[in-house]
């Protein structure tokens, strides 16, 4: 069982030439698979900002899921930024 304590709340901003119709379903699958907890606060076809909770490892790992994503989305950059600035308690 996952302990909170591990958790981090960072928001990832994506931009690139992104696909919001082909791209939001699979990152909602992809982060479901990761066992994330997300929310879509932003979404249009050059950015998507999408806030994430979950351990430091499962996060850098949607963030590769995502740079290599779905084919028709080309993701340019990603960026992270804390939520919080500690760990949940």
């Amino acid at each position: 069982m996952q302990d909170d304590r591990d958790e981090l709340q960072q928001r990832m901003t994506i931009l690139g030439d992104l696909d919001i119709a082909a791209f939001l379903p699979w990152i909602n699958r992809h982060a479901a698979k990761l066992g994330l907890r997300q929310t879509i606060s932003h979404a249009d076809n050059g950015r998507i900002e999408l806030d994430l909770r979950g351990p430091e490892e499962l996060i850098d790992m949607m963030e590769v899921g995502c740079l290599l994503g779905p084919i028709d989305v080309w993701v340019e950059t990603i960026d992270r930024q804390p939520l919080e600035t500690r760990r949940l308690a």
